[in-house]
């Protein structure tokens, strides 16, 4: 027998945050090629384009930036509902736009809830996970988004074909529903057992560790009692220190992990995959390619398929390695695009009136190429720093700062986005091919940064990571001062034997918020 309501299915259900920032991607991606959305909006181009678009990414940056508030204050998945009831007040504004203002303010609001949402979700579910699956389950939000990328894109694309408004109102209004589930459905899932343990309710999260963690929810169980052993270690550790301010964050001994917080999330912008998913429409376009909605579809394709990879494999391929290859892949894709718009491009006659100013004519081949490329540095991304970058901030960070660090790493992330949404039709139609060449420095620059300064976290605990971080060798080292795997389960051993007690007296009565959470058949 298996529970309906495991981590698996928690996570996965929370990831719809996540889907709802894929929404939103695509949502403006799929209505660039559109001649409703251009005539109705006066064919934005340039830097009104990217206001538009980067509208979103502005409203996030202010929803990571609350996130640490809302999520140590209230909860995280209270400020997971919060972020619904944004996501689809929106929408709404979205869907009834009645000019370019209108709609902006619509993405600004959306945008907070994307911010916040994507802030919180990768916490919650590593808040959750056990050590061993904590990669594949906070990949789920990157799966996420590229599911609801997929699915908006095609709802546009089949709403491109209807001759009138509807064409664009009709998509941004669907999107409403994922959020109305979002927020209803989280009614019934357990706090994480690490923010009820900080705001000491220890029986509620010995309970809620019970419940995750064993099919009968045993609070007796060694290994849970382990778990909850080094939280309450953790946390009584954390009060003696009596520091849980931004203060801390960016002392000496916590600045390098905040740095390298916000530097992940930096680099998974600057890769190029905001352009690849927001301007691809001009990239195909420009390339030479003619029906270039539905070539774009293949793209988004590609970007969830290839995402199960690292959902499957990234607790056993590490975090370290994925990222660097990923960013290695990744360079020499761009590399490429540049190199042939370079060499069979020209200039662009028509380019007042068009979204690109260089692009390929009759060169069938190099079309194709830059066609495959592009779908390839998608693809490298979805195994490497799309899931990656969500899970590798939250599971760094002490739980007292945690909220805190995340929050940063995301504003980093959103600022970048903000940056990129605004700024790059202006500059592909100043710089043309030199943009990819840009792009792709900035992998190995990426690239080298992870080299010597991102260690590996895999199959540690979200307690041991002071270990990880403070053990003495280089960063670029894989920890191996403690034999992964083996601390929870001797602690588990310790209090089996009656050789460890715990500091607290806790109450073995399950509370009520699981009660008929049901049982299904496998």
């Amino acid at each position: 027998m298996v529970r309906l309501l495991n981590v698996y299915s928690i996570s996965a259900f929370a990831a719809l945050g996540g889907a709802l920032f894929g929404f939103d991607i695509s949502s403006m991606s799929g209505v660039l090629g559109t001649d409703q959305y251009k005539d109705y909006f006066g064919n934005p181009l340039g830097t009104r384009q990217g206001g538009i678009t980067s509208a979103m990414a502005g409203g996030s940056l202010l929803g990571a930036l609350s996130s640490s508030y809302l999520g140590d204050r209230f909860s995280r998945k209270i400020s997971i509902q919060i972020g619904a009831v944004l996501w689809i007040i929106g929408s709404i504004i979205q869907a009834c736009s009645q000019n370019v203002a209108m709609l902006i303010v619509g993405r600004v609001v959306s945008g907070l809830c994307v911010g916040l949402t994507s802030s919180v979700v990768p916490i919650y579910q590593s808040e959750i996970a056990p050590r061993k699956i904590r990669g594949r389950v906070v990949s789920l939000q990157q799966f996420a988004v590229t599911w609801g990328i997929l699915i908006q894109y095609f709802i546009q694309y089949g709403f491109s074909f209807v001759g009138s408004q509807a064409s664009f109102r009709a998509p941004w209004a669907i999107q409403i529903f994922p959020a109305v589930i979002l927020f209803i459905g989280l009614m019934w899932f357990p706090k994480s057992p690490r923010w009820l343990a900080g705001k000491d309710r220890w029986d509620e999260a010995l309970n809620v560790l019970a419940f995750l963690r064993t099919p009968d929810g045993d609070i007796n169980h060694p290994l849970v009692l382990a778990e909850y052993k080094e939280i309450e270690d953790q946390i009584r550790f954390e009060r003696e220190e009596e520091s849980s301010s931004y203060r801390e964050l960016f002392s000496k001994r916590m600045r390098k992990r905040a740095i390298l917080g916000c530097s992940i999330q930096m680099w998974s912008q600057l890769c190029g995959i905001n352009v690849m998913m927001y301007y691809i429409v001009y990239i195909l376009e420009s390339a030479g390619v003619t029906n270039t909605l539905l070539a774009s579809s293949i793209q988004y394709v590609i970007n969830m398929v290839m995402t199960i990879p690292s959902i499957l494999w990234t607790d056993r391929w590490g975090r370290r390695p994925t990222l660097l290859l990923g960013a290695f892949s990744m360079a020499v894709w761009l590399f490429i695009i540049g190199g042939l718009l370079y060499h069979f491009g020209s200039v662009n006659p028509h380019a007042d009136e068009s979204s690109y100013t260089w692009y390929v004519i009759g060169h069938k081949s190099a079309t194709r190429a830059i066609q495959a490329c592009a779908y390839l540095t998608v693809a490298s991304f979805a195994i490497s720093w799309g899931p990656i970058s969500w899970m590798y901030p939250p599971e760094i960070m002490p739980l007292r700062i945690r909220a805190k660090a995340v929050s940063l790493s995301s504003a980093a992330n959103w600022a970048t986005n903000f940056a990129l949404g605004l700024a790059v039709p202006p500059v592909l139609r100043a710089i043309k091919w030199r943009m990819f060449f840009i792009f792709a420095a900035f992998n190995l620059a990426a690239l080298i940064h992870v080299w010597l300064f991102a260690p590996e976290t895999k199959q540690r605990t979200l307690e041991e990571m002071d270990e990880v971080f403070e053990h003495g060798d280089p960063l670029w080292k894989s920890f191996t001062g403690v034999k992964a795997n083996t601390r929870l389960e001797g602690i588990a051993h310790a209090i089996e034997l009656g050789n460890l007690k715990m500091h607290k007296e806790v109450n073995v009565e399950m509370y009520d918020d699981f009660e008929g959470s049901g049982t299904s058949s496998t």
